[in-house]
């Protein structure tokens, strides 16, 4: 064959395939996505068609494996059999009928019931939510569960984990979840996990990616929930994990950056639901249900009075038929009558949330979003900055929490009695990608709390004008929209 046939046979393989994945994947990509992700993924495919088609190949499915699908399926099925005939909510009567709504819609999608006669107190403080859970462990007496997106030992969480060791020595079981490569690829991981064994802790990887022990799936699909629970009659959850707020990384520690974090401390009913989310996940990462360490709500003591809180705890992500997390933010937008505040530091809404947002500044209510200065992963910050502009056009109120620190609390208030506190963004990617926790509040005294840290927020930080941000250069507002594109790559 000569090089000249040669060649032109090269070129037409090349055409044919180029033409053959461009065919295949607008017939695939589409298939049950937004139109916006489909857009996204084609477009990439088609720009660049051999790395795109990888791409999709590695990070392109959206949920978890069937194996572990079917694992979620089994602790649903747990959590309604214990749930069934329990009403814990004497005051659901007084709720207005699209709050009711939203709860029957949460238990749905979750099976997990509201319940009233809680308790919750909100710790702003890094190092003092820490202290307090390394207290409650202290007073431990039969068994601890943690489980965070990053655990790391350090100079920070070391009390944290010589609590865990002393409870050890009690006889106390210790049980602890780290997503896998999140926690694997901290500062400190050997010795963090070889810390965990000479204490006694019993540990597991969350949606561990070991291709050569069978574990594939898509590796950016993580465990991203952060809570403790006691005992089963206290618990902790919010967006702090469990490692010093500079995350003890070179680049850190260069730019002064240190995390900013909401941790709330529950005891009542829900907290029977918080401990419920660990033992699905303990399940589904090692097979073992632990019965005796199941603490039933009705068990749980409850709190009356003003003080006592209506919650719903809302699990999600991709093990989940639907986007429980985003449903709910949606339909507390939508009942909204004065005021929705929004604190995330990854904002990258879908255009359901932006239709919700801007809705309510329209319907001429009081909408406020708080964000950090400056961000710490270039590609999100960029994408998030990209929204500004369409906000601000409506008359939506953007404070930027001041360098050196990164807004990293995740909650959300409406009116003055309903909030939600978690681990959840305003992201595409918590709404789909990762496994969340969310904590729905119906309490005064809960929001007047919220209401104190969004105060605080405002006095350290502030405002972005619609003047200030028309003199933006060009050049970033151009990379801001390239940023915004690759975002919707679900």
């Amino acid at each position: 064959m000569s090089d000249v046939l040669f060649t032109n046979l090269v070129w037409i393989v090349v055409v044919a395939a180029d033409l053959a994945i461009r065919i295949a994947a607008l017939i695939i990509v589409p298939r049950g996505r937004k139109p916006t992700a489909a857009m996204a993924w084609l477009l990439a495919i088609f720009l660049i068609p051999f790395i795109g088609i990888i791409l999709f190949l590695v990070i392109g499915r959206t949920k978890l494996p069937k194996k572990r699908l079917a694992l979620q399926e089994t602790v649903d099925g747990m959590i309604a059999e214990r749930a069934r005939g329990l009403d814990l909510t004497p005051r659901r009567g007084l709720w207005p009928v699209w709050f009711d709504n939203l709860v029957i819609q949460n238990e749905r999608l979750t099976r997990i019931p509201p319940s009233d006669g809680n308790t919750a107190e909100l710790y702003g403080d890094y190092e003092g939510s820490i202290a307090a859970m390394t207290a409650e462990i202290d007073r431990a007496s039969t068994f601890v569960h943690v489980e965070y997106f990053i655990v790391s030992f350090d100079a920070t969480t070391k009390d944290f984990f010589g609590a865990m060791e002393r409870a050890v020595q009690r006889g106390v079981t210790v049980r602890l979840l780290a997503d896998h490569l999140s926690s694997t690829r901290a500062v400190h991981s050997k010795e963090t996990f070889a810390e965990l064994d000479r204490i006694g802790v019993i540990w597991s990887f969350m949606l561990p990616v070991r291709p050569l022990k069978g574990e594939i799936q898509r590796p950016d699909l993580r465990n991203h929930r952060k809570l403790v629970v006691v005992d089963g009659r206290v618990a902790f959850m919010g967006s702090q994990n469990l490692i010093d707020r500079t995350y003890n990384t070179p680049k850190n520690l260069k730019r002064g950056l240190k995390w900013q974090e909401l941790v709330t401390r529950l005891t009542g009913p829900v907290v029977a639901s918080v401990n419920a989310v660990f033992l699905g996940d303990w399940f589904t990462e090692t097979g073992e249900q632990i019965l005796e360490e199941n603490v039933p709500a009705v068990d749980q003591p409850r709190a009356s009075g003003a003080d006592a809180l209506e919650c719903q705890l809302v699990p999600s992500g991709p093990g989940y038929a639907f986007e429980n997390n985003l449903r709910m933010f949606l339909g507390l937008i939508y009942g909204a009558e004065r005021k929705v505040i929004i604190t995330s530091p990854y904002f990258v809404p879908d255009e359901a949330m932006m239709y919700a947002i801007t809705g309510a500044c329209q319907r001429g209510l009081e909408v406020q979003l708080f964000v950090s200065e400056i961000g710490d992963q270039g590609p999100v910050f960029h994408a998030q900055r990209s929204y500004y502009g369409a906000l601000l056009d409506v008359g939506v109120r953007i404070f930027q929490y001041p360098a050196p620190f990164i807004l990293h609390a995740k909650h959300l208030s409406i009116d003055d009695d309903l909030a939600v506190i978690g681990s959840s963004n305003m992201d595409i990617r918590s709404f789909n990608l990762d496994l969340e926790i969310s904590l729905l509040v119906r309490g005064r005294s809960f929001v007047d709390g919220m209401r104190a840290v969004e105060q605080h927020y405002r006095d350290i930080g502030r405002e972005l004008t619609r003047e200030e941000w028309e003199r933006e250069p060009l050049s970033r507002t151009v990379f801001d929209g390239v940023a915004r594109l690759t975002s919707a790559l679900e």
